[in-house]
């Protein structure tokens, strides 16, 4: 196997490959010994047809079959022996079958470089959770008001009954408690949000295109099906999309800046992450733990 890896930016290879005669004549031994033994040739038992008579019959499948089998295997040797890492699927392109040699292209994106710095002592500031007494009055009211369909209703006793409570006083505790636990799950994220911003300040690190692409497309799909579902129009779902498309590009990119730059401080601390864990939950629980804390007044 003949292989030129060439840089194409900071973070694209492009590897052109080249499979000798021998190799692809093993490969074509082993497709056209398999086919033997399951197509069917008048006059012929199965796998006891002489290969002349397959190769004139099965010639293009064969091909199709050698080619569809070399080329993952090609391409992960290739791999392997210049110690590269991709992160994601290559792109394959200019696949040739000429003169008993394989010949193809692959692009691919590699881990970008990441420097990252000052990512411990991170200043961070937690809002107080506890819910005030307007804020208490302001879902109380909309209870009131029918939960937004427009007809004021009682709020009472009776009205706690319905909603499986002794008495008013119980459904408002527990109301408490639930917008409590509501504000702490936000401020929860708003402190993850301050550690990802300073990460995002203090890093460098170009990112991979291909991931922004493919993320991107995810989650326009996404967005298709649920406004499909919803019964929106194939029309205002494409305006929809195209409304949307360059801020969601930018909030897909932040992310994949972010997760490359919570693994770089992963392999940096030696955090430990298992197949079932979440990488970028376990070292923001060390990024947090690391990091200097203030309540907010």
């Amino acid at each position: 196997m003949k292989l030129a890896v060439k840089k194409l930016d900071a973070v694209r290879l492009e590897l052109k490959f080249e499979v000798p005669r021998e190799r692809v004549a093993k490969k074509f031994d082993k497709i056209y010994e398999e086919l033997g033994k399951v197509v069917k040739v008048k006059g012929f038992r199965q796998g006891k047809i002489p290969r002349h008579i397959l190769e004139s019959q099965h010639n293009k499948l064969a091909k199709e079959e050698v080619i569809k089998e070399l080329i993952p295997e090609i391409y992960q040797e290739g791999l392997e022996k210049e110690k590269i890492k991709p992160i994601d699927l290559p792109e394959i392109l200019d696949v040739n079958l000429n003169e008993g040699k394989v010949t193809f292209t692959a692009k691919l994106d590699i881990k970008p470089e990441v420097k990252v710095s000052d990512y411990k002592k991170i200043k961070v500031m937690r809002k107080s959770s506890a819910v005030t007494p307007e804020e208490l009055n302001k879902t109380l009211d909309y209870f009131k008001k029918g939960q937004g369909e427009g007809k004021e209703v009682t709020i009472d006793d009776a009205f706690a009954h319905g909603l499986g409570f002794p008495s008013l006083e119980e459904f408002t505790k527990s109301l408490s408690r639930q917008l409590e636990l509501d504000k702490d799950r936000h401020n929860r994220m708003d402190v993850e949000n301050q550690v990802a911003e300073h990460l995002l300040k203090k890093a460098k690190l170009t990112t991979p295109a291909s991931l922004v692409k493919k993320q991107l497309a995810r989650r326009l799909e996404d967005i298709r099906r649920r406004l499909a579902s919803q019964g929106m129009s194939p029309e205002n779902i494409k305006k929809k999309e195209d409304e949307v498309r360059s801020q969601l590009e930018e909030s897909v990119e932040k992310d994949i800046r972010i997760y490359l730059i919570l693994d770089k401080i992963a392999e940096l601390e030696s955090i430990p992450v298992k197949e079932e864990e979440n990488l970028a939950v376990k070292v923001m629980e060390f990024l947090l733990k690391e990091a200097e804390w203030e309540e907010a007044k």
